[in-house]
C-alpha cells in the first residue's frame, strides 16, 4: 500500500501506518477532550495508541498462522477502523482458513486471560477505564483490558470479511462449494452490516458506520472476485498472457527523467511504463508512482525514483487468473511482460476485461473490479 509509512518489521512483515491513521487520534482527542478537557484529550490519544498495539498483535496472530502454512504475508497496515494483514493468497484448505481466521481473536483471548489475572493479582478494578480519564497505570490497564475483550468479541461476529465471517465461510466450505460458502457468509455479513449501520446512525457512531460500510462493500467485492475465479476455472479456459498482451508499448530508458515520463503520460495513450535498456527489462513505473515521485523529487529526477519495487513482471505463459490476482494485490492496472530478462510488452487490466467479455457466455458483471487502484 503506497499511501502508508513503515513503522517496523516483524519476521519479515512490514508493519505500516496508513496516512489516514491520525484521524482516529484526532477523533479520540476530541471525544475524550469534551469530557476531561486537556487531560482527557491526552488520555484519548495515549489509550488509542496502546489499543492499536493490541490490534497489531491481533494481526500478527493471523500473519504467523499464515506463515505456518507457507502463505507469504506482504504487510500489515493500521487504518483508523482497525488493522489489515495482507496475505499473498488465501489458504487453500478450509481447515487452514479456519485456523488463520481464528488466530487473531485467539491472541486477544490469551491477552484477556493474562491481563485479567494481572488485574486480579494487583486488585485493579475492571471498570476504572470507563470511569476516569487520568493517565495512570490503573486506568490505562483497565481500559486496555476492557477494549481487548471488546475487540475479540467484535471480530468474532459472523460478518464476512471479518474474522467471524471468515471462520463461518471456512466451516461452510467443508460441506459446500467454496463459492456457495462465500455467498452464504457474505449475505449474513450484509445483514449484520445493515443492522450495524442503522445502530451507528441512530447513536452517532461515526467509526462504527464506516466499519459497517467496509463490511458490506468488501464482502461484496470478494464474492464477485470468487465467482469470477470459479467461472473461469469451471470453463477450463486456462488462457495465458501471450494471448492477450500488447507487444506495442512505450518503454522508458534508464536515463530518462520524470519530466520525460510525464510528457509521455500527457499524450494520453499510456499511463504505466516499463523501463528497459536496449530491450533488457529494468523496472516498472505506475501512474501513481510517477506522480508521487515527481512531487517528492521534482521533474528532473531520473526515472529510477519512480520505479515500484513491488511490481514483478509476468511471463507470456502466466495464467490470466494469476495476473488478475497480482493486479488486485498490488492495486495496479498493468504489468510488464518479460521473458529471459527481455521486455516483450505489457498486459493491462482493460485488455483482460475485453478478452473475457469477448468470450461466449460471459457478461460484464462476471468480472471483478480493482477498487482503490
Amino acid at each position: 500500500m503506497n499511501s502508508s509509512w513503515k513503522l517496523l518489521v516483524v519476521r519479515g512483515i512490514d508493519i505500516r501506518i496508513h496516512l489516514t491513521f491520525p484521524l482516529i487520534l484526532v477523533f479520540a482527542a476530541m471525544s475524550y477532550g469534551q469530557v476531561g478537557g486537556v487531560s482527557g484529550a491526552v488520555f484519548g490519544i495515549v489509550s488509542v495508541l496502546l489499543l492499536f498495539v493490541l490490534v497489531t498483535l491481533h494481526e500478527l496472530g493471523h500473519s504467523f498462522a499464515a506463515l505456518h502454512y507457507g502463505i507469504p504475508v506482504r504487510q500489515i497496515v493500521l487504518l483508523p477502523i482497525g488493522g489489515l494483514a495482507q496475505l499473498e493468497r488465501m489458504p487453500e484448505k478450509p481447515q487452514q482458513e479456519l485456523v488463520v481466521a481464528a488466530a487473531g481473536p485467539a491472541v486477544n483471548v490469551v491477552l484477556a486471560v493474562v491481563m485479567g489475572l494481572i488485574a486480579w493479582l494487583l486488585n485493579i478494578p475492571f471498570q476504572a477505564g470507563l470511569q476516569t480519564y487520568s493517565l495512570t497505570f490503573t486506568t490505562l490497564f483497565s481500559f486496555l483490558l476492557i477494549y481487548n475483550v471488546i475487540l475479540a468479541v467484535f471480530n468474532l461476529l459472523p460478518a464476512f470479511p471479518m474474522d467471524g465471517g471468515r471462520m463461518l465461510r471456512a466451516l461452510l466450505a467443508m460441506w459446500l462449494r467454496y463459492e456457495q460458502a462465500t455467498a452464504v457468509a457474505v449475505n449474513i455479513g450484509r445483514v449484520v452490516a445493515v443492522f450495524m449501520g442503522f445502530w451507528a446512525i441512530l447513536n452517532g457512531a461515526l467509526f462504527m458506520s464506516l466499519i459497517a460500510l467496509f463490511i458490506f462493500v468488501a464482502g461484496s467485492q470478494e464474492l464477485a472476485a470468487i465467482r469470477w475465479q470459479s467461472r473461469l476455472r469451471r470453463s477450463g479456459y486456462g488462457h495465458a498472457v501471450r494471448e492477450v498482451f500488447s507487444p506495442v508499448v512505450g518503454a522508458l530508458g534508464p536515463y530518462d527523467s520524470l519530466r520525460q515520463a510525464l510528457a509521455e503520460r500527457m499524450r494520453g495513450w499510456q499511463s504505466d511504463f516499463p523501463v528497459a535498456d536496449n530491450g533488457r527489462y529494468i523496472g516498472f513505473v505506475t501512474e501513481d508512482g510517477l506522480l508521487r515521485a515527481a512531487n517528492l523529487y521534482g521533474p528532473d529526477a531520473l526515472i529510477y525514483a519512480a520505479m515500484s519495487p513491488d511490481v514483478r513482471p509476468v511471463s507470456p505463459h502466466t495464467d490470466l487468473l494469476d495476473v488478475m490476482g497480482q493486479m488486485a494485490r498490488l492495486r495496479v492496472w498493468a504489468l510488464p511482460v518479460v521473458e529471459y530478462g527481455r521486455l516483450l510488452g505489457m498486459i493491462t487490466y482493460r485488455q483482460i476485461q475485453e478478452f473475457i467479455r469477448s468470450t461466449p457466455g460471459w457478461s460484464q458483471d462476471d468480472t471483478p473490479r480493482i477498487v482503490g487502484a
